[in-house]
């Protein structure tokens, strides 16, 4: 039983097998407004969703809109820090798929954040977003089209789990004395390191569930992926962090060469087989040669080792991955962090999908958005096993609130990621028909037009909308 809310008389509810949705013809989608902008950003993108389910299906399919509260308007409803409250919870549990606008931050009132709320409370450890380019949108970059990236971001561990404690505080000191006591001269490898007393201390978990869960659902989509994109790249600062960020790496190749090992090769596996490829006659320490930079000044226990990951992966994967079978595979890659920062703004062709830990994807996802426009044009989704939430990336702007003009892309483009998440790939279709349609023949909103060259009159954020809607015949 709900307090304040009521869901729809007609509809039934999405269910979830194996981690994927079941979703009947006529679901029952929550929605959140938004604080904010969400007043004028909402009614567009329910209006463009529901016109793109009608021209696909007709009245084959339909979605039940089920109106649910967060933020400042549950505050409203609910009373005073009652940013979330258990109706909301309770509704996309039971419902499994949710889309909401920008949320305000609370001031007071316990919550951090209600973005990472909702994450953690629904164990949505999935962040997705895609960075993708709709020609004519204004961009500081002279190839913004180059970059097709999906981010999968690790999205309930690491440092936004939250655990820390404040410098001065009676925890942080005692946790800093047992550290730098015991802790710390214990492990020989952290020699006399000492943390500074008058720090704040916070923790950064990064556990095997979490990193292997997280790249499992990266490979599944790279698998629906055009074969020119099938790649997943692992991204982290592991030669710094190694048993946090190092693990990630770790474990992300560990689950792709088991569990996905018909479908899945290594970049270091792919320079093996070819170099035999190349060379039937290759001896292994040659081919460890051309796998090794400067293998000729290594000890001979680098040496023995680079030879012995040369013949592991060839009795491995020679028969089943070999002439050039590989080629075929999904490609794991891996890369420094603050390397794929310059990357994908340099090679950004060479790049499909992203995954990485929490706070490695909370500015890489930023960064990319930058590249294809901006946040404005940047969709997100927070998917688990038993639910997933898509949600606008931006903030909530208040100072444009009610003045129909804020760009509703970032929204409408989450939209485009829940069809497609619910099996309704032609009606997403028609949404990203057109909007890019809108967007290339200038019919944009203030955030854009101002940008651009020659200059054009902006649209109203329901005239972008009803543009939309307008070229899904183009």
């Amino acid at each position: 039983m709900y307090e304040k809310i009521a869901p729809p008389t007609t509809g039934e509810k999405v269910t979830f097998k194996d981690g994927e949705p079941v979703v009947p013809d006529n679901p029952i989608i929550p929605f959140i407004r938004g604080d904010g902008t969400g007043v004028d950003i909402w009614p567009a993108t329910q209006k463009v969703i529901d016109a793109a389910v009608s021209k696909a299906y007709s009245d084959k399919r339909q979605i039940s809109w089920f109106k649910i509260y967060a933020g400042d308007e549950a505050c409203e409803q609910y009373g005073q820090f009652q940013y979330l409250p258990e109706d909301t919870l309770q509704a996309i549990r039971e419902y499994g798929i949710a889309i909401k606008g920008p949320l305000t931050t609370p001031i007071g009132g316990g919550i951090r954040s209600l973005n990472v709320a909702l994450r953690q409370i629904n164990d949505l450890y999935a962040c997705v977003r895609p960075c993708k380019y709709y020609l004519g949108t204004p961009s500081p970059h002279k190839s913004p089209e180059k970059l097709d990236v999906i981010v999968y971001r690790e999205n309930t561990e690491d440092i936004y789990l939250g655990i820390e404690w404040a410098q001065g505080s009676d925890i942080a000191n005692q946790l800093i004395k047992h550290l730098n006591e015991d802790l710390i001269p214990a492990t020989p490898e952290h020699g006399k390191k000492q943390i500074p007393l008058d720090s704040g201390i916070g923790i950064k978990p990064i556990s095997k569930l979490g990193s292997q869960r997280l790249v499992r659902r990266a490979i599944k989509h790279a698998l629906r992926l055009p074969k020119e994109k099938q790649m997943v790249t692992l991204v982290h600062k592991g030669n710094i962090m190694k048993y946090t960020e190092g693990a990630f790496r770790v474990w992300g190749y560990e689950l792709a060469t088991t569990e996905f090992r018909d479908e899945c090769v290594t970049e270091r596996e792919s320079w093996i087989l070819s170099n035999k490829e190349a060379n039937p006659d290759i001896s292994l320490e040659d081919n460890a040669r051309k796998l090794e930079p400067g293998y000729d000044s290594l000890t001979p226990e680098k040496k023995s080792e680079a030879c012995e990951e040369v013949k592991a992966v060839l009795e491995a994967i020679w028969e089943t991955h070999g002439n050039g079978k590989w080629k075929e595979k999904i490609m794991v890659n891996d890369r420094i962090a603050d390397s794929i920062f310059q990357q994908i703004q340099t090679r950004p062709a060479e790049y499909s999908i992203l995954a990485t830990m929490n706070l490695n994807g909370d500015y890489l996802s930023d960064a990319a958005a930058a590249i294809v426009g901006g946040l404005g044009m940047a969709p997100g989704a927070n998917i688990g096993d038993t639910c997933a939430i898509f949600e606008a990336t931006h903030g909530t702007a208040p100072k444009h609130a009610g003045l129909d003009r804020i760009n509703p892309g970032s929204v409408i483009l989450s939209s485009v990621m829940m069809l497609e998440y619910m099996g309704w790939d032609e009606a997403a279709e028609l949404i990203q028909k057109g909007l890019g349609a809108a967007i290339s023949n200038g019919e944009v909103t203030y955030d854009l037009a101002r940008l651009l060259e020659p200059a054009v009159e902006p649209l109203k954020c329901s005239q972008f909308a009803d543009a939309i809607i307008a070229h899904f015949d183009d």
